[in-house]
């Protein structure tokens, strides 16, 4: 199996074909052991995902699994970068699906990791869109716990 496969699988997803897409990242993951394939598989069916705790499983596996890749796969499937580059995105999904469950403590705790691993990004235009996408999110979450407090609070101590 190679990244061309994979790449094959997103495409479809890309075309809206969301069932053939998922089929065949599906049939990709069973085929492989190899941690780089299988964070970029789970990566992508977690986009394809309509539940957002099918999408956290999905996120939580691609996590899992760049917890064993080393620098020599990544330069061996010729790709540009390392294994820290790919942690600060990984962590703002998996962040970003806990705070649409609403779970604002694990969705914080993947946004500090994600922000304490920006160091391993590039910086370029993908460095600066995840960097942004962090940003966001511990805005997103400074307001939703905020909110929350202010909504627990007695309307008349306003």
């Amino acid at each position: 199996m190679t990244m061309k496969e994979i790449g094959a699988a997103i495409e479809l997803g890309q075309r809206g074909e969301r069932e053939g897409a998922l089929a065949a990242l599906a049939g990709l993951w069973a085929d492989t052991d190899q941690p780089l394939l299988r964070c970029a598989i789970a990566h992508a069916a977690a986009d394809l995902q309509d539940d957002p705790r099918d999408e956290l499983t999905w996120d939580l596996r691609a996590l899992d699994a760049a917890a064993a890749i080393r620098d020599d796969d990544v330069a061996a499937a010729g790709m540009p970068g390392t294994t820290a580059a790919m942690l600060p995105s990984l962590h703002l999904n998996v962040g970003e699906d806990y705070r649409k469950l609403g779970d604002l403590d694990a969705a914080r705790r993947h946004q500090e990791l994600g922000t304490a691993a920006t160091p391993g990004l590039p910086d370029d235009g993908y460095g600066r869109m995840i960097r942004g996408g962090l940003k966001r999110l511990s805005e997103r979450l400074a307001t939703r716990a905020h909110s929350c407090r202010g909504e627990d609070q007695d309307p008349g101590a306003r």
